[in-house]
């Protein structure tokens, strides 16, 4: 049995709520993680994507390319105006470029995720040759409101 991400939005009286939870779906176990759920102090809730090129080591041999064993690409991600708290953070790859002779090794994360942005991280190791990668990003959390109060 796997475990895929499910999300739902529910509306409560005067709020929003948005849950994240893990449930099974059909295929082989590869291991659990534990439900997340954020919930939002207000109903203003803001929304940022982007993609990003984070490489491309083909034309010039570059290591993720030519090299093998452990590699990672890091790129900081700004985001045009602050969240109120840490968002929720999605990513995923939109393109990729692989080797077909080779085992096809990839891992992609947010990491360091604040109000102003975050690091995507992409990792390879082994044997993998990677030519290219673009990554799809989308932030989803709360923002401030013209309401808020700002005291001292």
């Amino acid at each position: 049995m796997c475990w895929g991400l499910c999300c739902y939005n529910r509306r409560e009286v005067g709020s929003y709520r948005v849950q994240a939870s893990f449930a099974p779906v059909l295929g082989r176990s590869h291991g659990f993680c534990a439900p997340m759920i954020k919930q939002f102090r207000n109903h203003l809730i803001g929304a940022e994507q982007g993609s990003i090129v984070l490489f491309s080591d083909f034309a010039d041999n570059g290591p993720m390319w030519a090299g093998d064993g452990p590699r990672e690409k890091r790129h900081m991600v700004s985001f045009a105006q602050p969240f109120r708290t840490a968002p929720m953070v999605q990513v995923a790859i939109s393109m990729w470029d692989m080797d077909g002779n080779t085992n096809q090794r990839a891992d992609l994360r947010a990491e360091a995720i604040t109000t102003a942005g975050f690091e995507l991280v992409f990792r390879t190791w082994g044997d993998s040759r990677v030519a290219r990668i673009r990554a799809d990003w989308m932030a989803l959390g709360e923002v401030a409101s013209e309401d808020d109060w700002q005291l001292y």
